[in-house]
């Protein structure tokens, strides 16, 4: 479905009060055109509004997303809120991008412009902007990362009893919300040694010397969990990935091999295979995994979806210089994709 609105570009986006999205859209379009008036010969300054007014959207859709509770929540339900998030922003950034980047063959000499605003999920134009936000969340918003990575089902040990432990495990947490890794570190360490039993404080140090490319310690941190925890999915993850960044390919694939065995539907957990096969040249089973992936992003509508496809094509140039293309097709088949998929 799709609605058509002409306005004039001076009133655009104060008048449908039913596309606004919030009180500080109105207000950074009010200031917007105060700001545009007094420097109307001024191209540098009317482009960096437009920045700033169509980063609006964007921001409100990671704010969103950071407010989304993942304990003990599938992915697939943690997923659904983020589309949600997305969604919420999608109007107010299509009349941004309409209103500042028209269509010539839709505007007239009056300075009237037409915008199109589709409001239908399935139409080729939502899907072309909810992509654009996707993907700039995807690069851009800290939280859309930590959000899809969870996997936070508590179980006896995942969260410590002593307070000040918890303390210092906010703390952390806020931290490494904002990217300030060190910082998060020193909280984390803090809050393990006042609770050597503490999971989750164990996760989130080993993520952090991860990010810091300390992999020995992230490998030891994730071990520490295991012990309290051995069917804990956060470690057995991201251990997997620890030894995929050493090299060491046969333990990153014993460790999402039995990651696999406990949670059977973490489309992470066959990515994450496909990348260490393909770091062995194993590129049929690399594709395989790949497939399992792909599938269970679209599945559970994941903005990761798009790494997989991007895995494939990797494998495909890979099998194309072996003249495997025909195994190509095949393993695709076996998993129900076509090519134009």
């Amino acid at each position: 479905m799709k609605r058509t609105i002409t306005i004039l570009i001076i009133s655009a986006l104060l008048a449908p009060a039913g596309f606004a999205q919030d009180e500080n859209n109105h207000r950074a379009i009010s200031d917007f055109f105060e700001q545009k008036e007094k420097a109307q010969s001024t191209q540098e300054l009317a482009d960096d509004v437009k920045k700033q007014l169509l980063q609006l959207p964007l921001d409100n859709a990671c704010r969103c997303i950071d407010s989304i509770e993942t304990t003990n929540r599938l992915p697939e339900e943690i997923n659904r809120e983020i589309a949600k998030c997305i969604g919420k922003q999608i109007i107010a950034y299509q009349i941004g991008m309409n209103l500042f980047y028209p269509d010539p063959s839709k505007s007239d000499s009056t300075k009237d412009v037409n915008i199109s605003i589709a409001t239908s999920e399935n139409s080729p134009q939502y899907k072309k902007y909810y992509s654009e936000i996707e993907g700039y969340l995807r690069e851009n918003c800290t939280s859309l990362r930590l959000k899809i990575a969870s996997r936070d089902m508590i179980n006896k040990h995942s969260i410590s009893e002593n307070p000040e432990a918890m303390k210092f495990y906010s703390a952390g947490q806020k931290e490494l919300t904002n990217d300030n890794y060190r910082e998060a570190a020193a909280c984390f360490e803090k809050a393990v040694e006042i609770d050597s039993l503490f999971a989750f404080a164990w996760d989130n140090l080993g993520l952090i010397y991860r990010k810091l490319n300390e992999l020995d310690k992230a490998i030891a941190c994730y071990q520490q969990s295991l012990r309290v925890d051995p069917y804990g999915l956060v470690p057995l993850q991201n251990i997997a990935v620890a030894y995929q960044y050493k090299g060491d390919f046969e333990k990153a694939i014993a460790a999402y091999e039995k990651l696999a065995e406990i949670d059977t539907n973490n489309a992470e957990t066959f990515y994450g295979l496909a990348l260490t096969y393909l770091g062995m040249k194993d590129f049929e089973k690399g594709l395989e995994n790949a497939c399992k992936s792909l599938i269970i992003y679209i599945s559970q509508k994941s903005p990761y979806r798009s790494d997989a496809e991007r895995l494939m094509s990797a494998i495909y140039q890979e099998m194309k210089k072996e003249g495997k293309l025909a195994r190509f097709d095949e393993i695709l088949k076996n998993n129900g994709i076509s090519q134009g998929e």
